[in-house]
């Protein structure tokens, strides 16, 4: 029987057959789907090049690494083409450094490819980290499917908040999870808006929702996107400001480098669209 063009495997352990060269472990697959012998070289080539093994084709399983070993299944599972991958604990055998490393680059992978992958773990961080979506089953059941933020920050019930008692949340959250929409923020007047409930920091918004002026403890401000937070000196007269998904990490830099100073946030046409002050940081953090 043909194998499904639907589904691509990959498993636990690498499951490589020892005595097949890392070409033809790969090959497998699509001499079970009957492809010519040119259709194969060509996937072969274009799937051990994407995860790096170009040159490995004559080399044998046993001599290669674990985690090289894995990349075999990968560019396996890659080069049936097929549109779900189903991959049952790929990584849980690998040493932590590997296991991280390979995670990093199946997500590079994916962002180019964008297969739908089913991805099964019992390592609740790795699935935050790789999952756009999140499954929790519970004896078979499921209790909560949702975006890692909607896990982390809405457990649906005790089981989950047990399960994700001890995840970090500076992991999953950006700052779209913990700002104040502009609306709800203190508005004083001509057009002024207070960043903070403290008001030290204010902007004056246009009618187009950009920023016209800034001040922050009464005195004129400049605003510095996060992303510069390293190389900007710890001073008063500066206001920080972030994109959505930028992560909560990165605004708790940027709090700390501007003595905890509001973070606005900015959409992607510069307009003014929220903020974040350090008792919503702290909210998100303890979950409170």
């Amino acid at each position: 029987a043909r194998q499904s063009r639907a589904y691509g495997y990959v498993f636990q352990a690498a499951a490589l057959y020892p005595w097949r060269t890392i070409e033809r472990n790969v090959a497998l697959p699509l001499e079970i789907m009957g492809l010519s012998k040119t259709e194969q070289a060509a996937r072969i080539k274009r799937t051990l090049d994407l995860v790096n093994l170009g040159g490995f084709e004559q080399k044998y399983p046993w001599q290669l690494s674990g985690g090289m070993q894995q990349r075999v299944g990968l560019a396996r599972a890659f080069a049936t083409e097929a549109p779900i991958l189903l991959m049952d604990e790929p990584f849980s055998a690998l040493d932590p450094l590997i296991r991280t490393k390979l995670q990093d680059e199946l997500l590079q992978l994916q962002a180019e490819l964008k297969k739908t992958i089913i991805f099964v773990s019992h390592d609740l961080e790795e699935a935050l980290k790789i999952g756009s979506h999140i499954t929790i089953m519970e004896g078979g059941r499921i209790v909560q499917t949702g975006a890692p933020e909607d896990i982390v920050l809405r457990p649906a019930n005790d089981y989950v908040r047990d399960f994700i008692a001890n995840v970090n949340p500076l992991s999953v959250l950006t700052a779209w999870n913990v700002m104040r929409d502009r609306r709800d923020l203190e508005h004083g007047e001509d057009g002024w808006v207070w960043l903070d409930r403290r008001k030290t920091t204010r902007f004056k918004i246009d009618e187009h929702g950009l920023v016209a002026a800034a001040e922050r403890d009464g005195k004129p401000a400049f605003w510095v996107s996060c992303a510069d937070v390293e190389a900007q000196p710890e001073e008063t007269a500066q206001v920080f400001w972030a994109n959505p998904g930028t992560s909560l990490k990165t605004v708790m830099l940027a709090m700390h480098r501007s003595q905890t100073a509001p973070v606005a946030l900015f959409d992607d046409q510069s307009r003014f669209v929220g903020a974040i002050g350090i008792r919503d940081v702290l909210s998100a953090v303890l979950r409170r």
